[in-house]
């Protein structure tokens, strides 16, 4: 039997009886809450129902030329006038900031693979061991026997290339490739995924990378590769913060190295830290962005801090 049967049937039943649809994406939104929520917004458009998607930042720019569909922030809408709210993945990343605002009336469903999150809707779908929430919806059309279109299968399979860094993290599992091969075989584009996401690189990311690798630092006490990013950074090669993204990643790949860790300064004081390992080299990132007050999986966390990064004799501080 199906993992989260029988909340896969509610939520389908909440789908069909309602009239309009609020589908929630994360702050800085990523290919895993993007693909989601547009998985989901493809098949609510196919039942008639109105559908909109809110989110406190913008549409990637990497990713319109996969949709053409575009977010709405939170203060475009009257939260009065959804039935149904959905929220996909990172459900800590802005939508605890609304939650407050819907009734006992409006049904609330949250979609989630992080550990540890603490606020509850109506309908909760929250489970760690999946690569990405893209894997969870194409088990909830699998099990409600929903059609996948080339459409669906496309927003699909962003979303798990995007959280199994295509396919080369440990949470890429033979039912993974076996569900990207479905989705493949159902017209989702890989080649136009991969080279959207990952390989599609203008000058100015190039840039930004080149200063994240000159900075980056390795401590041999504790394996630890270490870079940081400032706004100055962005504005001088002329980059967004979305490009920051893969940095971690290409850090962690240093041999000799236990874990990374990029600092990227944000607005308003902000600055998040990302970090990256992997299962052979025994370390749980997610413990140390406990110690800041973030989270996620023990391969792929994060945190946010208010500071900005100062540069002192041997490395940076933040103040």
């Amino acid at each position: 039997m199906e993992k989260f049967t029988q909340e896969f049937n509610t939520l389908n039943f909440a789908i069909k009886e309602t009239d309009s649809l609020l589908l929630f994406a994360h702050s800085r939104p990523d290919g895993d809450t993007v693909g989601s929520v547009l998985a989901l917004y493809e098949y609510a458009k196919k039942l008639n129902k109105i559908v909109t998607i809110v989110c406190f930042d913008p549409f990637p720019n990497y990713l319109k030329s996969l949709s053409n569909i575009q977010f709405k922030s939170p203060e475009q809408i009257n939260f009065a006038d959804y039935k149904l709210i959905i929220a996909c993945d990172s459900v800590e990343r802005g939508f605890q900031k609304i939650k407050d605002n819907f009734n006992e009336k409006q049904v609330i469903a949250l979609i989630d693979h992080h550990p540890d999150i603490t606020i509850q809707g109506d309908i909760n779908i929250i489970d760690p061991s999946y690569s990405s929430v893209c894997e969870i919806i194409y088990n909830f059309f699998s099990t409600n026997n929903i059609e996948i279109n080339h459409t669906i299968a496309k927003f699909l399979l962003l979303g798990i290339l995007s959280d199994t860094g295509m396919f080369q993290h440990s949470n890429t599992t033979p039912r993974v490739m076996e569900i990207a091969s479905i989705l493949m075989k159902k017209g989702a584009p890989l080649a136009k995924i991969v080279e959207t996401t990952f390989s599609n690189k203008n000058i100015s990311t190039l840039k930004l990378w080149g200063k994240a690798f000159e900075k980056a630092k390795i401590n041999p006490e504790n394996g630890m590769i270490i870079s940081v990013l400032t706004e100055k950074d962005l504005e001088e090669c002329e980059a967004r913060t979305e490009d920051i993204a893969q940095v971690a990643g290409i850090l962690n790949t240093v041999p000799g190295t236990k874990f990374s860790l990029i600092l990227s300064e944000r607005k308003d004081g902000i600055i998040k830290g990302s970090l990256r390992s992997e299962e052979y080299k025994g370390v749980d990132v997610s413990k140390i962005a406990a110690q800041f007050g973030g989270g996620g999986h023990k391969l792929a966390s994060g945190f946010e801090i208010q500071g900005k990064i100062a540069p002192i004799k041997d490395g940076w501080k933040i103040i």
